[in-house]
C-alpha cells in the first residue's frame, strides 16, 4: 500500500514485495521532482479507481467566490429549519463540522463559518465536466454520487498504461478545473473505496495486488461500506473487531449470522469483490425527495409538494431519455415513521402532467388531513422490458393495479408534450426556477435547503 499526494509522499508501500514497493515510492518522488526515470512496479490483474471529489460543494463555492478561499465554508440547510450539512470545507472540519450533521449543531461549533444553501445546478455542471474527464480515460465508469465514481482501468493487451499513471493524470486534469480529488487505487471496489478515504484532500493511496490483506487487516470493521452499527455490534459479540479478524472468521458462522451478506463481507475483507464497475447507463430508478422545515398538514400543501417533486422527476427522466412504468410515493411523518405506495402505469411515461393526478390519488392511502408530513419522495422505475424482477423504490405499504380513471389535468397528450418541451427549454436556458406552475409555488421557502448526493438527482 502506498499513500502519496501531488506534493508529498506520506508513507512507503506495504505489500508482499518490499523491494518493488520501495522502488515505487522512489519513482513517485522522482516524478514529483520532474524526473520520471524510475519505473513503477508492474500491475497484474484488475485495477479499480475510486475518484472522490474533495469537499465538493464547498470547493465549488470557494472556486466561484475567491474571497471564501482559506475560510470555513458550510453548504447546507438553515440551522433553524431542521437543516443538515451537505458539505463542509476542510477549513471548517477542525471545528468538528461534518457532512450529515444537523445544521444547528454545526452552527454552534463554527458560528463564524460562511453559510450557503448551495447552487445545485452549478454543482451538477462542474460534476458533469469531471465525469467527462473520467469517461475520456475509460468507458468503464460508474458514477455513484455527484462527487464519486469508480473506474476500471485494468491493464489489457491493448491498454498497457499503469493504473497509477492514469490516477495521477486524472488528479492533474481535475485540478485544472479549480477543484481537487482524492483517489484510491486497488484490485477491487472495496479496496479502492477504503483507500480513497485514507489521505484527504488531494491524496493518492495505492494498494498493489497482493497487498490487500496487509492494508485492510488493522482497520475497524466499520471502515467497510455496508457494515453499520448493528452489524458491527453483532461482529463484536463474536470477537471480530478488525477487517483482518473478519477475513479470518469462519464463513459458515458469518452465513448463519448475516445470511448471504455474510459471504459478501468475508470476500471483501479478504480483498475481493463480487461487484464489477457497472456502466452508468444501467439506471434502475429516478427519484427525488424533499424535506420540509415545517411539517405539512393541509391538503393543498401536500398536493403542491407532490407536484413539485413529480416535476423534478419528470425532467430528469427526459434528460436521460427514460420512461418508466412504476411510479412510487413515499412519506415520512413527524414521528419519523415511513410509508410508501406504488402503481403500475398503463404505459411508460416521463410526463409529470400525466402521472401527478395519480400521485394525488395515491396520497390518500398514505395521508389524512392534519397528519404532519416531514418528507415526501417520488420515484419512477420499471425501465426494463422484464418488469417481473423490478425492485420497488421504497418499502412498499401497498401495491395496487393501475387506475385508468385518473385523468391528466390536460387530457390532450400533444398539448401536454408541447407545454413540457417549452418549459424544459426555458429551464435549460435560465435555470430550474425560471418557470414553475402555481401549485409548485405553494411550499416555496418551506424546505430545509439540504441536498442529497444521489447521482440521479444531478443528471
Amino acid at each position: 500500500m502506498r499513500r502519496e499526494s501531488p506534493h508529498t509522499a506520506s508513507e512507503a508501500p506495504v505489500g508482499p514485495e518490499g523491494g518493488a514497493a520501495r522502488k515505487a515510492a522512489d519513482a513517485d518522488a522522482a516524478a514529483r521532482d520532474g524526473q520520471d526515470t524510475l519505473p513503477l512496479p508492474p500491475w497484474k490483474g484488475p485495477a479499480i479507481l475510486l475518484v472522490d471529489l474533495d469537499a465538493f460543494f464547498a470547493s465549488v463555492e470557494q472556486l466561484d467566490h475567491p474571497a471564501w478561499r482559506g475560510k470555513p465554508v458550510i453548504v447546507g440547510g438553515d440551522p433553524d429549519k431542521r437543516g443538515v450539512v451537505s458539505t463542509a470545507s476542510y477549513e471548517a472540519r477542525p471545528y468538528g463540522v461534518r457532512s450529515a450533521m444537523p445544521s444547528s449543531t454545526a452552527y454552534r461549533l463554527c458560528p463564524h463559518a460562511i453559510w450557503t444553501r448551495g447552487r445545485f445546478d452549478r454543482y451538477r455542471e462542474v460534476s458533469n465536466e469531471i465525469m467527462d474527464i473520467l469517461r475520456s480515460e475509460t468507458p468503464h465508469v460508474q458514477q455513484v454520487s455527484i462527487d464519486e465514481a469508480f473506474l476500471d482501468v485494468s491493464p489489457t493487451a491493448v491498454n498497457r498504461e499503469h493504473p497509477v499513471e492514469v490516477a495521477r493524470r486524472i488528479q492533474r486534469r481535475v485540478e485544472e478545473l479549480g477543484v481537487t480529488c482524492s483517489i484510491g487505487v486497488g484490485t477491487s471496489k472495496t479496496v479502492a473505496k477504503i483507500a480513497s478515504d485514507m489521505d484527504k484532500p488531494r491524496g493518492l493511496t495505492v494498494v498493489y495486488p497482493g497487498g490487500e490483506r496487509d492494508f485492510l487487516g488493522p482497520l475497524p470493521v466499520r471502515t467497510m461500506s455496508g457494515i453499520g452499527a448493528a452489524a458491527e455490534e453483532k461482529l463484536r459479540s463474536r470477537g471480530i473487531r478488525t477487517l483482518g479478524e473478519l477475513a479470518d472468521a469462519d464463513e459458515g458462522m458469518l452465513l448463519r449470522a448475516f445470511g448471504k451478506n455474510g459471504r459478501v463481507m468475508h470476500v471483501r475483507a479478504n480483498g475481493g469483490d463480487d461487484a464489477p464497475v457497472a456502466q452508468d447507463d444501467d439506471v434502475k430508478s429516478v427519484s427525488n425527495e424533499m424535506t420540509f422545515a415545517v411539517d405539512l398538514t393541509a391538503r393543498d400543501e401536500v398536493e403542491g409538494a407532490i407536484a413539485t417533486i413529480a416535476a423534478k422527476v419528470g425532467r430528469r427522466l427526459r434528460r436521460k431519455g427514460l420512461r418508466g412504468r412504476t411510479i412510487s410515493l413515499r412519506m415520512r411523518y413527524d414521528d419519523r415513521s415511513v410509508r410508501s405506495v406504488q402503481r403500475q402505469l398503463a404505459a411508460p411515461s416521463d410526463d409529470e402532467l400525466a402521472y401527478t393526478p395519480l400521485l394525488h390519488r395515491m396520497m390518500d392511502e398514505l395521508w389524512q388531513p392534519g397528519m404532519p408530513v416531514r418528507l415526501i419522495g417520488v420515484g419512477m422505475a420499471g425501465f426494463e422490458e422484464d418488469e417481473g424482477v423490478q425492485e420497488a423504490l421504497f418499502d412498499i405499504a401497498k401495491v395496487a393495479p393501475s387506475e385508468d380513471d385518473v385523468r391528466p389535468s390536460i387530457p390532450d397528450e400533444g398539448k401536454r408534450r408541447g407545454l413540457i418541451e417549452a418549459t424544459d427549454l426555458v429551464k435549460d436556458r435560465f435555470g430550474e426556477t425560471a418557470v414553475r406552475f402555481g401549485r409548485e409555488l405553494r411550499g416555496e421557502g418551506n424546505t430545509t435547503g439540504s441536498a442529497a448526493k444521489n447521482p440521479a438527482d444531478y443528471k
